[in-house]
């Protein structure tokens, strides 16, 4: 999972980790962390800063990975198809990488690059609740796909 920054508020971030480490016990993964662009940094324009930051979580990407761009325009699953289709991309020793945008979203450069297109929730979420939703899908995901009961 690539995400541009880390969550600001201590509550969310405890919530992130704590889904992050149950979605871990069931499948490979690796949180990047990219930094965000902001407007210090020489007065960045929402463009220049989608740019960076996306060229930021490419320099980052396995070559082989499946990009995943997480995008209120894209598909939509429930968490049974998402969780057949995560478990088939295991079966088939792919490598996927999910890509969750900074606050102004993501730019043109990784929108070009997905294998897929997700959406989390048919709303634009911030960043940081995109990052704990994705996080609790992949742990309940785990949980279908061993068919174990889902504890919250």
């Amino acid at each position: 999972m690539a995400v541009v920054g880390k969550p600001r508020d201590a509550a969310l971030a405890a919530a992130i980790r704590e889904y992050e480490t149950r979605a871990a016990r069931y499948w490979p993964l690796e949180v990047v962390e990219v930094k965000e662009v902001s407007a210090k940094d020489g007065g960045a324009t929402p463009e220049v800063a989608m740019k960076k930051e996306g060229e930021r979580i490419l320099a980052k990407l396995p070559a082989q990975a499946k990009l995943v761009l997480c995008d209120p325009g894209g598909d939509a699953m429930e968490s049974v198809a998402f969780a057949k289709w995560l478990q088939g991309q295991r079966e088939s020793a792919q490598d996927v990488a999910f890509v969750i945008g900074g606050a102004h979203g993501i730019g043109t450069e990784v929108r070009a690059r997905p294998h897929r297109r997700l959406t989390l929730a048919p709303w634009t979420l911030p960043h940081e609740v995109a990052r704990l939703v994705l996080a609790e899908q992949l742990y309940r995901a785990g949980t279908i796909t061993r068919g174990e009961p889902y504890h919250k």
